[in-house]
């Protein structure tokens, strides 16, 4: 079995249902908490934007918060005075345009505090268009899976990713590898010995040949 079939057959035994875990109900809900969730846990955003978007449940309603409200009621996430700003503005932007999120890369990654992995969240969850996202947690097991370069950024391992593996399993794998980082191959005492993935994992490799010195 090629590399590649063998990660995404364990992951598929691993995470059969796998699926983004900030929690929304409309379109601008779910750009807004991905925006929100930068540097921080799907978690702590979940506690913030469940109980905002339920007070505020409209666009208006949103638009006519003032900064210091939005400060006030997203305090608790990190960087929460520069998200407060790009919440407000990308509210106004979405106002404009209609009150409807934009199946357009170029118009997404204009608005303040989009880029490229928050639009490829939005773009594949709403429209269900073929994106991998790279966060923090694909960019790490990516590397230690030995699909991308050590060196590479966060665009290279995205572009690994998609010609590695076929387009229509892009959404699903990004989910999967996400799950992945985020309850498994953790940043901090992964759980190594019970990973399908170790003997392809460079850093098991690299933990082992430490223990063996």
């Amino acid at each position: 079995m090629k590399e590649k079939d063998y990660i995404i057959k364990c992951l598929d035994e691993m995470f059969p249902n796998p699926k983004c875990e900030l929690l929304y109900n409309k379109d601008y809900e779910l750009l807004l908490a991905v925006m929100l969730s930068a540097q921080t846990t799907d978690k702590r955003v979940n506690m913030v934007t469940v109980p905002l978007f339920k007070k505020y449940n409209t666009l208006e309603k949103l638009n006519n918060l003032t900064l210091e409200e939005i400060e006030e009621n997203i305090k608790t996430i990190g960087m929460y005075k520069q998200k407060a700003k790009h919440f407000k503005s990308i509210v106004s932007t979405l106002i404009n345009l209609g009150g409807k999120v934009p199946n357009d890369r170029e118009v997404l990654e204009s608005m303040s505090g989009v880029g490229r992995k928050t639009t490829n969240v939005v773009l594949s969850n709403i429209y269900n268009e073929p994106c991998i996202a790279v966060d923090t947690h694909v960019f790490r097991v990516s590397k230690r899976l030995n699909l991308s370069n050590e060196k590479d950024d966060v665009l290279e391992v995205e572009k690994k990713l998609m010609k590695k593996f076929p387009k229509d399993k892009w959404t699903r794998l990004h989910h999967q590898l996400v799950l992945l980082g985020r309850y498994k191959c953790t940043a901090k005492n992964p759980e190594c010995d019970t990973c399908p993935f170790k003997e392809i994992c460079k850093y098991y490799k690299n933990e082992k040949t430490k223990k063996n010195k």
